[in-house]
């Protein structure tokens, strides 16, 4: 198998997880999770972990980068990639197969593009100067630069200008440096008509809501989490916050929560869309199929059987 990483992305709500486990247990993998919210403790049913998936038959499937991190921290795709490569070392380096499973496009991207992600400060002064420049003029300076950083979008001077920054700063400190390790990732993805991923989304809604993701709000809060803090993570824990705190009723909480998540599956797959027009291959498999097909797909693609 010429594959060293797997990865099982889709929009929220379209079962990943499930066959991300199903995966790693029929390779002897294990699970890295590429969601942006799920690094955070105690937010389970508000970013839909679903650690049950990771129990198959009485075995426990191992997960990484999962409650990594409190509640009220703002993590990043720094982060993410600085955690990433440890991990994915690790369990190459014991015989194990990772298979990376998330819907945060940046993370993906992080990842399969390999980018050099530091987390370069600020430059006023530098900014100041090159906003007289023209964009040209600023691609021509930034072709002058040794390749340290992935630059491959500066349509606009703000990109242009920060690809500038980035690659002078990197110039200024030679002492930092990242041993990105070689990924050659067979990427699947799942995905779903419109109508079937809006009834997945509303339904899966209504039972992490039953399963007491109010009440969940509800002890962040009072762990001494701030309505702002939460407020901070977007969808359900914007909405829930809101509710919580009686700035909506349950029905306003209900609906305008609907439609934001809607909303954000659109631009999952608007995002995976734009990594495919930029080089990354992804499988596109049918999520109304069950999970043994999805499963007996995968397997072939893996293995590279037609």
């Amino acid at each position: 198998m010429s594959y060293n990483l797997i990865t099982i992305l889709g929009h929220t709500a379209g079962g990943k997880t499930a066959l991300a486990s199903h995966l790693a247990l029929k390779l002897g993998g294990e699970i890295i999770s590429a969601d942006s919210r799920q690094v955070y403790r105690q937010m389970d049913l508000g970013t839909g972990k679903d650690l049950q998936d990771y129990t198959l038959n009485g075995i426990d499937i191992p997960y990484h980068l999962i409650n990594i991190a409190d509640p009220g921290y703002k993590y990043n795709v720094f982060e993410f990639q600085r955690d990433f490569i440890p991990v994915f070392k690790d369990i190459v380096s014991r015989g194990k197969m990772p298979v990376m499973c998330g819907g945060t496009g940046m993370y993906l991207d992080a990842v399969l593009k390999g980018y050099k992600l530091i987390q370069v400060p600020d430059n006023p002064g530098l900014r100041q100067k090159l906003e007289t420049f023209s964009l040209d003029e600023l691609k021509e300076m930034l072709s002058r630069y040794k390749k340290l950083h992935n630059v491959t979008d500066v349509d606009t001077k703000k990109r242009a200008i920060r690809a500038i920054e980035i690659e002078e700063y990197y110039l200024h400190n030679p002492e930092i440096e990242i041993d990105y390790p070689e990924i050659n990732s067979l990427n699947i993805g799942i995905v779903y008509n419109r109508i079937e991923r809006r009834e997945r989304i509303t339904r899966r809604l209504r039972e992490r809501l039953q399963s007491g993701m109010i009440e969940e709000t509800e002890q962040i809060l009072a762990s001494g989490v701030s309505p702002d803090d939460l407020i901070y993570y977007g969808l359900e824990y914007k909405y829930l916050t809101l509710f919580v705190t009686g700035k909506l009723t349950y029905d306003e909480m209900f609906s305008q929560l609907e439609t934001a998540i809607h909303q954000f599956a659109k631009r999952q797959m608007t995002w995976f869309r734009g990594m495919e027009r930029k080089g990354t291959k992804i499988h596109w498999i049918d999520g109304s199929l069950s999970l043994d097909k999805k499963l007996e797909i995968s397997i072939k693609l893996i293995s590279n059987t037609p």
